[in-house]
């Protein structure tokens, strides 16, 4: 079994265990032993936190294999993208451009530098161990910090979005920031990623990207062929949001060109399909002629936890059927409120 809850202090170590094995400039996971400190210590004040307004708060989630204690998996999301700053991407405009003289009129596209990102959610930092041969656990971990979010929306917008790692070639170098962010400043790819910490939101942005819109043809080709697209990394996670009800067509990263993922909540199945029933504890042996497959949270802010199970469809009941074994990697007890969604 696998279960999805907050990061602790004793999760430090093996962090710094998968950090070791990602890839800089496409997964966000910090990289040193006191970065991924300062991001676990962040994240259990916030849990802490009585929260009014979204603002600073950061919330990691690990996945956790119970049957060894192993860590496979991490996750997060943050209350606001801009709450250090503006949050800056690309939008996908087009441009008209007519001239009566010459009764000629075309259509082009432009990137436009803007902060409409700014103030939503962002979920970020998903990486899962060996996710070629990932079940059900990895769209859990997805899933689970919207689950958080269905059961605290205070702590978070009412609109999300995810970006996700662009083109870059064996080298770590992107034809899109070649083509562009290279011109101004002045520094590879990784260097620049180095120099803003991954960060969207340092004032040096704005200071040096260009704050006009930017034609698309006048691109080079492997630019424009680099736009919107995914690293390979990140197929597996375009796939579990897109199902979830992302969409990625009017935003791009600024750095790599990669797709940036948005949706209002409502729009997330997460948040339409959830349903809070009472547990009850499955009786032993006993098995329903159809089990559906929910992810079920236990509906604790400070001791959140999600796990996956089969069990008798719970869409015309008040109860949900829980074996025994997912009492207690909910640490809930029969009676308790969870939230159930379809996964």
């Amino acid at each position: 079994m696998f279960v999805v809850r907050p990061v602790e202090l004793t999760d430090i170590a093996s962090l710094e265990k998968l950090a070791a094995v990602t890839m800089p400039g496409v997964h966000t996971l910090p990289k040193t032993h006191g970065e991924i400190a300062a991001s676990v210590e962040r994240s259990i004040a916030s849990f802490a936190a009585h929260v009014d307004i979204p603002s600073e708060e950061s919330y990691m989630f690990v996945l956790e294999e119970t049957a060894t204690g192993s860590i496979v998996g991490t996750a997060a999301i943050h209350a606001s993208a801009g709450s250090n700053g503006t949050y800056f991407s690309f939008r996908n405009d087009v441009i008209q451009q007519v001239s009566r003289d010459l009764n000629i009129s075309h259509s082009v596209h432009a990137l436009t530098l803007c902060s409409e990102l700014t103030a939503y959610s962002q979920l970020s930092g998903y990486y899962i161990n060996n996710r070629e041969e990932a079940g059900i656990e990895a769209a859990l971990l997805s899933r689970a910090r919207l689950l958080f979010a269905v059961l605290a929306p205070h702590r978070f917008g009412d609109r999300f979005f995810v970006p996700l790692a662009g083109i870059t070639d064996s080298r770590g170098q992107s034809p899109f920031w070649d083509a562009l962010g290279r011109k101004f400043f002045k520094m590879d790819f990784l260097d620049a990623e180095r120099v803003i910490g991954g960060a969207r939101n340092r004032t040096l942005i704005v200071e040096l990207m260009p704050h006009y819109p930017v034609y698309v043809p006048l691109l080079p080709g492997d630019a424009q062929a680099a736009m919107g697209q995914i690293h390979p990394d990140g197929e597996l996670a375009f796939s579990l949001l897109t199902e979830e009800g992302f969409e990625a067509d009017d935003y791009i990263d600024i750095f790599d060109g990669g797709p940036i993922l948005q949706a209002h909540k409502n729009s997330l199945r997460t948040f339409s399909g959830s349903m809070v029933r009472r547990v009850a504890e499955a009786e032993a042996g006993a098995a329903s002629d159809v089990m559906v497959t929910y992810a079920v949270a236990a509906s604790s802010e400070q001791n959140f936890r999600a796990i996956t199970v089969a069990c008798p469809s719970v869409e015309a009941e008040g109860t949900v059927q829980l074996p025994a074994s997912a009492l207690a990697a909910l640490m809930v007890a029969p009676g308790d409120n969870v939230i159930c969604v379809r996964i």
